[in-house]
């Protein structure tokens, strides 16, 4: 399957190659980080929109328990628009049986083209079951895990998303690419942070070296982590030798970033410095789609509230019209209230920069012992499978 145009003959921002996950070839070699809550179909049209439909763009993350169980809201988040091709689901598991289960009804039913695998989730409501960052600790039930998944995968490749470990003391990322590889999947990405450093700090890009050095060159490698800019996205692929990034809170309020990549990875400089105006119309329009896919306008707008801060990042909007457009109730409303700013305002300096969550340390909250023995590949309780998805 290709996924994408082939790239420019010529490539003056150092020959990159498409990326290849299974049979897809995507290009630019750029994902859509999941997101929970975020990276819904209506966030990904946009995405997409703006790249040309180049790249590749994974859905928010999809419980393996609610999927086999055919939960209603499972259901709806794995609906794709007819234009999204591949179609690229998240899995959260913590049962190599149920993350079977689930892999075999997306295969058989002809549900996605490629599935990813949530290993990289640092929030307490996942790692205290032995979920996301925690699970490739124990590296026998992480193995067990991806074993069942590649097998009942069919012809659909297999990814994992990942971080470092759960902590310095406690690092996983080599030990779980090593198994990754053995067990057949198709990439690795890695979020250069740690369980405790949650988003805070600064990504560790070395680590992202240090993984495509230890894994088969056949094996792509991701780097994620602190990718603001198209700029950031080159720099991480010439310092670290992966195969691709992996894009997330970068995008935040700027779906645009994705045309920036396209540019950038075809050897142009042509960077989208969007008018308050365009931003605007980009925020309407992003409202728009979520009340279609909700299929309630209000609750459409309201879904979009917590996209206000980023989209209105840097410009001269002001603290009391922030709290009046993050309350709008319908599209009338909140399009009169961008009306009424300065649409004429330009892109501001150093709006470009980090966004969405900088929570520093926390503690990793753990199941009880579960650091006491790597390779237990004890399944964790009967209620360690979440039942419900998107987070």
């Amino acid at each position: 399957m290709t996924t994408t145009a082939e790239p420019a003959a010529t490539a003056p921002q150092g020959g990159f190659a498409p990326l290849r996950v299974g049979p897809m070839q995507v290009w630019p070699p750029v994902v859509l980080a999941p997101m929970a809550g975020i990276t819904n179909a209506p966030f990904r049209t946009l995405c997409r929109e703006q790249s040309g439909g180049r790249g590749l763009f994974v859905s928010e993350m999809i419980t393996t328990r609610a999927l086999v169980e055919r939960d209603r809201k499972t259901l709806r988040l794995i609906r794709f628009d007819p234009s999204e091709q591949p179609r690229s689901i998240q899995l959260y598991g913590v049962d190599p049986v149920t993350v079977g289960r689930a892999v075999r009804m997306i295969a058989d039913e002809d549900l996605a083209d490629h599935i990813d695998l949530n290993f990289g989730c640092p929030v307490p409501k996942v790692t205290r079951k032995g979920g996301g960052s925690a699970l490739p600790y124990k590296r026998n039930l992480l193995r067990a895990l991806l074993r069942e998944a590649v097998g009942n995968a069919g012809a659909l490749p297999v990814t994992v998303k990942m971080r470092k470990g759960i902590d310095d003391a406690h690092l996983t990322y080599l030990d779980a690419g090593r198994i990754a590889a053995e067990e057949g999947v198709a990439a690795i990405a890695l979020h250069g942070r740690t369980a405790v450093q949650h988003y805070g700090g600064t990504a560790d890009w070395s680590a992202v070296a240090r993984l495509r050095e230890a894994v088969p060159d056949g094996i792509p490698v991701l780097g994620n982590g602190d990718i603001w800019s198209a700029d950031d996205a080159v720099r991480m692929m010439r310092e670290t030798g992966c195969d691709g990034v992996v894009v997330g809170r970068g995008c935040l309020g700027r779906p645009w970033l994705f045309k920036d990549l396209v540019s950038i990875f075809e050897g142009e400089v042509d960077y989208q410095r969007p008018s308050f105006r365009r931003v605007a119309s980009v925020m309407l329009r992003h409202a728009e789609l979520l009340g279609e896919w909700i299929g309630d306008e209000a609750r459409g707008v309201i879904d979009f509230r917590k996209h206000v801060a980023w989209y209105t990042k840097g410009f001269s909007v002001g603290s009391e019209m922030r709290v009046k457009l993050a309350n709008a109730s319908s599209l009338a409303e909140l399009e009169g209230l961008l009306s009424s700013l300065d649409l004429d305002q330009p892109w501001p300096e150093g709006a470009d920069g980090p966004r969405g969550r900088t929570t520093g340390e926390r503690r990793v909250v753990l199941p009880e012992g579960w650091l006491d023995d790597p390779y237990d590949c004890a399944v964790p309780g009967a209620d360690a499978e979440l039942d419900t998805s998107g987070g």
